[in-house]
């Protein structure tokens, strides 16, 4: 009789502590953190949905570039490391490097990639669905020395 009620008593002890080690463990995974804690903002700042925004990331080999292409909505490119080639139809051809970042507004045309000497790795945030993929970037346009036809 007195094991078996040691053995009760026991498992019910553990059986409370578990309750209380878990209620504790929800209590604090429920707790804001970092850039949910209202006092790390002055005035209101709130968090918002991202429903429609993608990121990734890429690399590309040197002089591996990608075809001509238009996003729907925007596009933030983001050198993560290497160095970058990329054209906006009708401007000049430019090279952004490790930590530079540029904002493609949406319908425009454009292409990127690595810089003929240096491999690229790149972090991308598509603003929304859809992209038309359109013809490649052919050498005098990766030289920067002809436009897009």
């Amino acid at each position: 009789m007195t094991s078996s009620f040691s053995s009760r008593a026991g498992l019910s002890l553990g059986l409370v502590a578990l309750l209380i080690v878990s209620s504790l463990w929800v209590a604090r995974a429920q707790q804001p953190t970092g850039a949910n804690v209202p006092s790390n903002f002055t005035g209101k700042s709130d968090n918002l949905p991202t429903t429609g925004v993608s990121l990734s990331r890429r690399s590309f080999e040197p002089s591996a570039r990608a075809n001509w292409h238009v996003h729907d909505s925007g596009q933030l490119l983001f050198v993560q490391d290497g160095a970058m080639r990329v054209q906006i139809e009708g401007q000049q051809m430019r090279e952004l490097r490790k930590g530079e970042s540029l904002f493609l507004e949406g319908g425009v045309a454009h292409w990127h990639g690595a810089i003929p000497s240096q491999a690229l790795t790149q972090v991308s945030v598509v603003l929304g669905p859809g992209i038309k993929w359109m013809e490649p970037v052919n050498d005098q346009q990766y030289a920067g020395k002809a436009a897009r036809k």
